[in-house]
């Protein structure tokens, strides 16, 4: 159990399939908000389970959030090499199918996302980082790429919508990433950080708007990109100015802002310096994803509590989730199998 009743404005991931007792002394110790689980961590549906189980008993027996990037195609972290779990298209094939029948798209993004959903919360976890409602352009890194539902505002909002829908059905909180827009950066921010020099206008009319449409969100993560015209120092994650005037005001998002991973090699600086940056940005939350101990010891101690506004918002997010609704699960499955032979 956590020895200190303070929750850490933080997200955690872990080295392996089981916790160890370092691992186990720092969660007890620091407290973090939530995990976050990727590939080398899930082996089997039961060891998954348990692994969860025992996050959430070091960290007081809290309902704590876990998540994971489920997006299906290149990002899903529950995939091979077990043959455990459902594997899902990327979320390109959704909007190919609605330029074909705009109402099966629709209705397809929908009972998959709730598909996936039981996936989910089958293993105890709680949050899946999707939608992505990225919108790529000509010349862009293919780093969005097919993880994109189009290449309009409209298609990602409309597709957007309904693959979050399902996610809610099925009790998993969505987190709209990456706000306030990843779409033309020319760089993958896993290795460098993109500078956009697209006008404001252009940013207004196809970047930020998936965003504001679905500002209703209960948690977004932010993009480690400079967008030039609002901020020419800093990425949105570290940039006040974006987080404030745009993700705020702007598109409107009130929900509990995540930091994209503080290890990503887009961010220079200290793991310390980074996450105390993106703090003071106005970041609620600070993600921690590569399991190295040493650097999660830094960034818990530049996140500190959670408290203020970004508590609050981590409430209001945890008091959307709810019972999973009932669903066919049998049309569900056909419509996967529609979306993966189209």
């Amino acid at each position: 159990m956590a020895k200190s009743a303070a929750i850490a404005a933080l997200i955690v991931g872990c080295a392996g399939t089981v916790l160890n007792e370092d691992e186990l002394r720092f969660l007890a110790e620091r407290n973090p908000w939530g995990l976050i689980l990727f590939r080398r961590n899930c082996e089997t549906p039961d060891q998954v389970r348990a692994l969860n189980t025992r996050f959430r008993e070091a960290v007081g027996r809290r309902n704590a959030p876990i998540f994971i990037d489920q997006e299906g195609g290149r990002v899903q972290r529950l995939g091979p090499p077990s043959n455990s779990w459902r594997q899902y298209p990327p979320a390109r094939r959704y909007g190919e199918l609605m330029d074909r029948e705009p109402i099966a798209g629709l209705r397809v993004a929908r009972r998959v996302g709730r598909l996936m959903a039981q996936d989910l919360l089958d293993l105890g976890i709680t949050v899946d980082c999707l939608p992505v409602l990225d919108v790529p352009q000509s010349g862009s890194h293919d780093i969005i790429g097919d993880r994109a539902y189009g290449t309009t505002p409209e298609r990602v909002i409309a597709l957007a919508r309904a693959h979050m829908a399902g996610l809610l059905e099925g009790g998993v909180l969505p987190v709209i990433k990456h706000i306030p827009g990843h779409g033309r950066a020319r760089a993958d921010s896993h290795l460098s950080l993109p500078i956009v020099d697209a006008t404001r206008q252009d940013l207004e009319a196809i970047d930020f708007a998936p965003f504001a449409a679905l500002a209703d969100a209960p948690m977004a993560m932010t993009a480690h990109v400079v967008y030039a015209a609002i901020d020419k120092r800093s990425p949105a994650t570290l940039s006040r100015t974006v987080i404030s005037r745009v993700i705020r005001k702007e598109i409107g998002f009130d929900g509990l802002l995540i930091s994209d991973d503080l290890s990503m090699k887009a961010l220079a600086g200290s793991l310390g310096e980074r996450g105390r940056a993106a703090r003071r940005a106005g970041c609620d939350m600070l993600l921690h994803c590569n399991g190295n101990l040493d650097e999660m010891r830094e960034v818990a101690d530049a996140a500190g509590r959670l408290i203020g506004k970004a508590a609050r918002r981590a409430r209001a997010a945890l008091r959307l989730a709810r019972r999973p609704q009932p669903f066919d699960k049998k049309a569900a499955l056909k419509d996967l199998d529609t979306l993966v032979s189209a």
